[in-house]
């Protein structure tokens, strides 16, 4: 297990103390003692890797500074492309890939911070679902607990980094995808505002926002100093802000920001303990940051429905021609459903989802326009099954499998920011994570609060697993 933050590897290796070669080692050894009962890894390059760490140590060497992130060894989730690994896409359908040539914009900008790519963490197909399992690779295990699920969709970057394989792991967050597997795993999970970090590939739903799984929130805040910034290829891209995020996280002044707190959003069912973990952790934040807690109800439509409607098109992007319905029984189960129920969809129908969303934003303005930040559990379970799927049935209500995780998509739908932060530990061990939620474009607010809460309620790292 490697002991160390993202943060704390790349100081040592900057001034010298250790070489990134040294840190790839300790990694490799993590990975090989904890992945074979985890399954987080779809592909791991130790050439490439070695000659990654290589390039840092010369640079050292060289009396250069090899950048932020220097050393430290990344997992890049399977649904973006990193130089010399396949994008697997978490689907048989794409199991026969070529290596990329190129990096994503994101990876480019984490490599050229010093940062040490290993390999491909697992992810469901096309990053659909709130579990990791799919035909290609298989069921992605939790640490805490290995009959469970690390969430989804970025749950093989949960696992590896729960477990102590690694500090930092790629993430992409279209409905929760970062935060779900936090709060499942015990990890920081930050979604910047939509557009702070560029994703240049095609989104009709206009949702998903890359990042990272970490253990801290100082990690978490040095990622987005490395990765925020413009990208004229992707036209919804921020300009800079202006912000240093990891020295904003230490010291914005938050104490008259206004904060609510919410159990269910006014529409999820949510199990008891899971609630009452993540109200404690709630108040403790609010006592620590010296908020001024606000009253308020929350009237929203139903935002499961506009985000699963909203993001149907989105699959259809990931298809390449003759792959439909050509491949049908390649497909997963929940994939090959959505393609069957909007292949005929029609121009007024699909303005109708638009003309929703529209409406869901309007509400969330509302939530926003005399409260600041609001406070939620992160999902409504804690971890579920790893084989068996979501639960039918939440406090005693009939529900479906996203009711499993309905907090997190009202972030996405209207492009704010937010983080999951672990809350505590059920009876049964398994973690439950504080959502902290945030106006539009005030990504340093979210942080600072969960860098407060994070000295106030220090949590394990780690989970006490195979590592």
């Amino acid at each position: 297990m490697l002991q160390e933050s993202a943060v704390e590897i790349a100081e040592s290796v900057r001034s010298g103390q250790r070489s990134a070669a040294e840190v790839l080692d300790a990694t490799l050894r993590a990975i090989s003692a904890a992945d074979p009962e985890l399954n987080a890894w779809v592909v791991i390059d130790e050439d490439l890797a070695r000659r990654a760490a290589e390039s840092v140590d010369d640079a050292v060497a060289r009396g250069l500074d090899p950048g932020p992130l220097a050393g430290v060894p990344l997992g890049v989730k399977d649904l973006e492309n990193c130089a010399g690994f396949p994008t697997g896409q978490g689907s048989l359908l794409y199991a026969d890939a070529a290596a990329a040539e190129e990096d994503s914009v994101h990876v480019a900008r984490l490599r050229l911070a010093g940062a040490v790519p290993v390999g491909k963490t697992t992810a469901p197909e096309f990053g659909t679902l709130n579990f990791t399992r799919n035909k290609a690779t298989g069921t992605t295990r939790n640490p805490w607990d290995p009959s469970r699920t690390p969430g989804g969709s970025s749950g093989g970057s949960a696992a590896a980094v729960a477990s102590g394989m690694l500090p930092m792991a790629t993430a992409s967050d279209g409905g929760g995808s970062t935060r779900i597997p936090a709060s499942f795993s015990g990890l920081v999970g930050f979604k910047a505002s939509h557009g702070r970090v560029p994703h240049p590939t095609p989104q009709a739903s206009q949702t998903s926002v890359l990042g990272v799984l970490t253990t801290t929130v100082a990690d978490a805040a040095r990622h987005l100093d490395v990765a925020a910034g413009p990208d004229d290829r992707d036209r919804l891209s921020l300009p800079p802000s202006g912000i240093r995020y990891e020295e904003a996280s230490r010291s914005l002044d938050v104490g008259r920001l206004r904060v609510a707190w919410s159990a269910d959003l006014g529409f999820a069912a949510v199990d008891p303990e899971v609630e009452e973990l993540a109200r404690t952790a709630a108040e403790a934040l609010v006592a620590a940051a010296g908020m001024h807690t606000v009253e308020r109800r929350v009237r929203l439509s139903d935002p499961i429905r506009t985000w699963m409607s909203s993001g149907a098109v989105d699959l259809w992007l990931d298809l390449e021609e003759g792959m439909w319905p050509d491949r049908a029984d390649d497909l997963s189960s929940q994939s090959r459903r959505v393609f069957e129920l909007t292949e005929q969809m029609t121009v007024p129908r699909y303005a109708a989802t638009l003309q929703q969303r529209q409406r869901f934003q309007v509400e969330v303005a509302a939530m926003f326009s005399d409260v600041d930040v609001w406070l939620t559990p992160t999902t409504a379970v804690p971890a579920f099954a790893a084989d068996g799927g979501p639960p039918e049935q939440i406090a005693g209500r009939p529900v479906g499998p996203a009711e499993a995780t309905p907090f997190t998509m009202l972030s996405n739908l209207a492009w704010g920011p937010a983080c999951s932060v672990p809350a505590g530990v059920t009876s049964e061990g398994l973690p439950v994570g504080l959502q902290i939620m945030g106006r539009r474009h005030r990504d340093e607010v979210v942080l600072r609060l969960a860098q407060l809460f994070e000295e106030a309620r220090p949590w394990p790292r780690w989970a006490p697993g195979p590592a």
